[in-house]
């Protein structure tokens, strides 16, 4: 059998390079492990750390397509956090003015979550420890 120690990262792809940036490290609060830019790709690869751990890689590409979000499409669903108060967390995102979805709770664990969408659309969950 395979042997997986973690998920080592994960690759986000997105059409506004800044205003992603600024979405993952000063909404989201990832900090920034390595920015560089490949002029061969005409792209930029930003490697961001989660509490020090390395968690997501931000690509740009020139005129990448739209990635379907709703309805929901095979392949990755959403990006998921865990958070200590969800109730503080939507409110920082609220006086952001970033709309989440009304809090649900997990009908399996009886935890609350919600969602928000990044700038360009991919799903992210906040998911209440």
């Amino acid at each position: 059998m395979l042997t997986l120690n973690k998920v080592h990262h994960i690759a986000i792809l997105c059409s506004d390079y800044q205003k992603s940036k600024t979405f993952y490290t000063e909404i989201l609060g990832l900090t920034i492990i390595r920015e560089i830019y490949r002029e061969e790709r005409q792209s930029y690869k930003l490697d961001l750390a989660l509490n020090g751990i390395y968690v997501v890689e931000l690509f740009s590409f020139p005129d990448p397509p739209k990635r379907p979000s709703r309805p929901e499409a095979v392949g990755l669903r959403h990006l998921a956090f865990e958070v200590i108060n969800l109730n503080e967390t939507v409110a920082f995102l609220t006086s952001k003015n970033i709309e989440s979805e009304p809090i649900r709770i997990d009908e399996t664990t009886e935890k609350r979550f919600t969602f928000i969408s990044d700038p360009d659309l991919l799903p992210i969950e906040f998911y209440e420890r």
